[in-house]
């Protein structure tokens, strides 16, 4: 899959929450937007960044990002992640992984020596107008929040 780049559009999403809302991209203009896609709730590896997100969340808030955590989990999964790790920020569900194809997120990934096809842990930034602000991919679980705070000029 193509990868998304800086200053092009970004794909409009609308998807189910957690919650069993919808969210759709297009209603978060005039924000910025972090949206982070990740394998599979509740495995160590996204648990991690989840939680990672999560202690970030009044940092990023307070520096005007609104958090988007998108994986191929059905909702009620997505629920049960969001319960358990107290997650605040909504959790997407695309279980056919439209959305995530089409932000670059899906693809041939190497893990321990076997290669696979599956979601590519990946974050892309979206500014106020629309458009693509940084992407990131093949990031990993464990500090990457930390590093996209700096990426990003926050405390």
């Amino acid at each position: 899959m193509p990868r998304l780049a800086v200053g092009e559009p970004a794909p409009d999403l609308t998807l189910p929450t957690a919650t069993g809302d919808q969210v759709s991209l297009r209603d978060l203009r005039g924000r910025s937007v972090v949206v982070y896609f990740y394998p599979a709730a509740a495995t160590p590896g996204c648990t991690t960044q989840a939680c990672d997100f999560r202690d970030s969340l009044a940092s990023l808030t307070a520096a005007g990002y609104t958090v988007l955590g998108v994986s191929p989990d059905p909702v009620d999964k997505l629920a049960a992640f969001a319960h358990d790790q107290a997650l605040t920020f909504p959790l997407l569900s695309d279980p056919d992984h439209d959305v995530i194809e089409a932000w670059g997120a899906w693809g041939e990934k190497t893990s321990y020596g076997r290669t696979s096809t599956g979601v590519i842990r990946s974050t892309v930034v979206v500014d106020p107008e629309g458009k693509v602000a940084l992407a990131q991919y093949n990031v990993r679980a464990t500090g990457h929040v930390a590093k996209l705070r700096r990426d990003l000029g926050i405390d």
